[in-house]
Formats: structure tokens, C-alpha cells, sequence
């Protein structure tokens, strides 16, 4: 695979840079393990690679398990996730796919069981957010990285 563009994170700073104080609010007011379980999701659903590699790293040095991560695609059939996780995770397959589920009642009523109303607005964001993370870095085909650590190029 071969990068549309070099550095597209240079070539659209301002942007990014927006971006990131949106990640930044929406970190300061979720759960850490709901929002990399709703990265990681969004991103396998999506075929982000990049983004894959950068959240899974980041799940486990917030003292995510490997088998939760593995079983992530398979969250339904597993016990490993909890009712509140499992909220997001439909409500993350939900808006994901948009297009085709028109966003469902009983999806977002598993969401407000689980969580405030400030709560599924940063929820919502957040699941906004990644998707708009895995449009460019597959759009625009990033490489992620080989190793164990993960550097953004900002």
C-alpha cells in the first residue's frame, strides 16, 4: 500500500489540530476502557489498520486484556463485556453504519440505561469522531506503524 499523501497531518494542521481538542474533550468526560473499546470497534468495522494498531496499543497500556481486545469483533457472544460496554458497543455499531440502521430505539435505549445524558453526547461524539479519524487514514491509505509503540505524525 502505497500513501495518497505524505503527511496529510502537516497539510491540514489547523484541522488536526482541532480535532485533536475535540478528542481531548471527549477523553475528559468518558470512561478510558469505553472509549478505546468504541475506537477499537468503530476501526475494525471500518478496516483502519492505522488506527487499529495506535488504540489497541493505547487499550493496553490502560490495562486492557489481550483476550478482550481479541474478542472485541465478537463482543456479543462474549461475557468478557459489561452492560454498559455493550451499550456503546451497539450504539458504536449503530452510528457506524448509519446509513443502514437509521441509528435504532432499542440501540439507544441500551444507551440511556448506561449513561447520562452528557454522557451519550460525548459518546456520540466520540463514536463521530473515530469515524472521521478512519475516513482519513483509510481514504488517504496510512501506513501504521511495525513496532510495539505508536508516534502520531503531527
Amino acid at each position: 500500500m502505497v500513501p495518497r499523501i505524505d503527511n496529510p497531518f502537516a497539510k491540514a494542521a489547523a484541522a488536526i489540530k482541532g480535532m485533536y481538542a475535540v478528542e481531548g474533550a471527549i477523553a475528559a468526560s468518558l470512561d478510558k476502557t469505553v472509549l478505546q473499546l468504541v475506537k477499537l470497534r468503530a476501526s475494525q468495522m471500518n478496516g483502519c489498520a492505522y488506527c487499529l494498531h495506535m488504540h489497541a496499543i493505547e487499550a493496553r497500556a490502560n490495562g486492557e486484556s489481550e483476550m478482550r481486545i481479541y474478542l472485541l469483533d465478537a463482543w456479543r457472544e462474549s461475557s468478557l463485556y459489561s452492560a454498559r460496554e455493550r451499550a456503546a458497543l451497539a450504539w458504536t455499531e449503530a452510528l457506524t453504519n448509519v446509513s443502514r440502521t437509521g441509528a435504532p430505539d432499542d440501540d439507544y435505549a441500551l444507551v440511556e440505561a448506561a449513561f447520562d445524558e452528557v454522557e451519550r453526547v460525548h459518546l456520540t461524539l466520540a463514536i463521530g469522531s473515530i469515524n472521521l479519524w478512519n475516513r482519513l487514514q483509510v481514504g488517504l491509505r496510512a501506513i501504521h506503524p511495525t513496532g510495539k509503540s505508536h508516534a502520531p505524525t503531527a
